[in-house]
């Protein structure tokens, strides 16, 4: 009986194997160099990975947004605050530049006011004023120091402010034509007639009493310091009249003036050496 043997298939050698693969993957790399078999293959290959690529990828990108945003955010708040407070300094400045100009206008027209008086003149500044309403007495930064006296007279730009009340060695009180117990000589500038202008506690009127009913007084007629008394020098304006009142059963008209002076808003004023 004849016995027949197992034939088993004969398996190439791994040196064998590993030198075919390597002999075939040059070949495709030259093939593919040359003419570019592969670069469909390779295409789809891409395709098919940039869904997973972009999956792994996410939370890389997702964090570097969230830390590129809070960052930008930070900036932004951060710059959104200092421009904030540069706007809040300059509005400041701002205020301060139009406060230094209206300064500026008001000493110029002082300036040029005192050149045109023939008395001896210097400028003073209000440091403070009476809290009490009833009572139109301010502070000016001169004194004795200065050469201010008592009663020497004070005027603005526009016309007649008050006296000198009471003196000390670097400031001194001052009493407005607006007080209750202030009273000036005066004259019409338009026909001479003579009278006296009393304040009445309000800045904007003064009151005219003892004024004729057939008197020649009309609205709008200026009146100016007639200089008798001698403690105002004559000339200066005063007051314009704004009501003339007659009633022919009373033996005076009732008759108030305007300042010519802003009374309630001056900072510096001009006083006038008339000894």
């Amino acid at each position: 009986m004849v016995v027949e043997k197992n034939h088993r298939p004969r398996i190439p050698a791994l040196n064998t194997k590993f030198i075919v693969l390597i002999l075939f993957s040059f070949g495709l790399l030259i093939s593919d160099q040359k003419n570019n078999y592969l670069s469909i293959l390779r295409n789809s290959i891409t395709i098919a990975l940039h869904p997973i690529q972009a999956t792994v990828d996410f939370p890389q990108r997702l964090l570097s947004w969230m830390d590129n945003t809070f960052i930008e955010r930070n900036e932004l708040i951060k710059e959104n605050k200092a421009l904030q407070e540069e706007r809040l300094v300059n509005l400041q400045a701002l205020q301060r530049f139009d406060s230094l100009v209206q300064e500026n206008i008001r000493l110029r027209e002082i300036l040029n006011a005192s050149t045109k008086l023939n008395d001896n003149v210097q400028i003073a500044r209000i440091i403070s004023a009476d809290i009490n309403p009833f009572r139109h007495i301010i502070v000016v930064d001169k004194g004795t120091q200065d050469n201010l006296y008592n009663g020497q007279t004070m005027v603005d730009t526009n016309g007649v402010v008050g006296q000198i009340l009471q003196t000390s060695f670097l400031s001194s009180q001052a009493i407005l034509i607006s007080d209750t117990d202030h009273a000036l000589p005066i004259e019409v500038n338009r026909n001479g007639l003579r009278t006296i202008a009393q304040g009445n506690g309000s800045y904007d009127h003064l009151d005219i009493p003892y004024i004729p009913n057939n008197a020649d007084i009309r609205v709008g007629d200026l009146l100016v310091t007639s200089g008798l008394g001698g403690k105002f020098p004559a000339g200066y304006p005063v007051a314009l009249i704004d009501k003339v009142s007659r009633n022919p059963s009373q033996q005076f008209a009732n008759v108030s003036a305007k300042p010519t002076a802003s009374l309630n808003q001056i900072r510096e004023v001009i006083l006038i050496d008339n000894q």
